[in-house]
């Protein structure tokens, strides 16, 4: 059964606990208006490997920022679903998941850690006056009668389930679910000094995490693993990868929006079933042709099937079994230039 209660907790970060003891959580004392929140985030898996997959990207580039601002303080409930400010770490395009990395949640020294890792932000968010958190997962609470057992506020209120919800084992497979994954995006405003000039640009950091036994290929309708897909260590090694996009040509878009796929790979590929899927799903099939290695393919769309929205969108790439090879997003920003080619890599 998916995540009862999946939304997004924006607020102003006051104070932190590093996680520790038997199911250590690094917590989060957020505050917004007059209510107070926790934020509860795994550092420690209880299934082996115990340490955690994270990605902390400092600089976060990517639609689903555009309309956060606009949210109102405290939880916010979020529908599942495509299109909209829903998690999803495989759909979504969020990131490339090859550049995560396992740590361990308490290590000696500094900086080496994922609690350390997360604490270095969640320090800068409190002593930014104008910082603000969102934090995405399941929400608990409020709980009337509860004080909150690490920063003592009453009600108990708080928001946890802050990494991937998808693709789980054993007792965990009851959370699977699409477009519902956790994460943790910390917004700083730029600094403008008395003259008028950028001292510091504004920034979005991304922090997200997943747990080694999850699955990175998962049921679109339930979140569940897909048996007869490949294993984690070989997704996205060779195969095709997208390079480039033009989301905004001149004049009318239609059948002039393009993408660009370069085979990074020794041997040639059919492209026959091979697909390109847009942020509401829509899907384009390839031009059925033979790519030879090293060797680039400009795909155009119709506009009958995937489409390229001017105000941000993500272009996935899936393979004749649909399963994800390749994923990029792209902003309103990005989008701007008309008649310009969008170079992702």
């Amino acid at each position: 059964m998916p995540l009862k209660k999946y939304g997004v907790l924006k607020g102003k970060a006051m104070n932190s606990r590093m996680g520790a003891g038997r199911s250590p959580h690094y917590q989060v004392h957020l505050i917004s208006g007059e209510s107070e929140f926790r934020v509860a985030i795994n550092v420690k898996s209880q299934l082996h490997p115990s340490e955690l997959l994270y990605l902390v990207d400092e600089n976060f580039h990517h639609p689903l920022t555009f309309n956060l601002g606009d949210l109102d303080g405290g939880f916010t409930a979020l529908p599942s679903k495509p299109g909209g400010q829903a998690l999803d770490f495989i759909r979504g395009n969020l990131f490339d998941r090859q550049l995560m990395r396992a740590l361990p949640y308490n290590v000696p020294g500094p900086d080496n850690d994922l609690n350390e890792k997360i604490d270095a932000f969640v320090q800068r968010a409190i002593d930014d006056e104008q910082s603000t958190i969102y934090a995405f997962g399941e929400r608990w609470g409020p709980e009337p009668h509860e004080r909150d057992k690490y920063f003592g506020f009453l009600p108990g209120n708080g928001i946890h389930d802050i990494h991937m919800n998808q693709g789980n084992v054993d007792q965990y497979v009851k959370d699977d679910g699409v477009w519902q994954d956790g994460g943790m995006l910390i917004h700083f405003p730029a600094i403008i000094d008395t003259g008028g000039n950028t001292r510091f640009p504004e920034q979005w950091v991304g922090i997200f995490l997943a747990f080694q036994s999850q699955a990175w290929h998962t049921d679109d309708q339930t979140g569940h693993r897909i048996p007869e897909a490949p294993p984690n260590e070989t997704e996205g090694a060779g195969h095709l990868r997208i390079v480039a996009a033009l989301v905004n040509p001149q004049k009318n878009d239609v059948g002039k929006e393009c993408v660009t796929l370069l085979n990074t790979t020794p041997s040639p590929i059919d492209l026959s079933g091979w697909s390109i899927a847009d942020k509401n799903k829509r899907q384009s099939t390839l031009e059925p042709t033979t790519l030879d290695p090293g060797a680039c393919h400009i795909e155009r769309l119709t506009g009958k099937g995937a489409q390229l929205s001017n105000k941000g969108g993500i272009i996935t790439l899936l393979d004749p079994q649909g399963l994800k090879v390749d994923g990029v997003s792209y902003t309103q920003e990005d989008a701007n230039r008309q008649g310009w080619t969008l170079v992702f890599r």
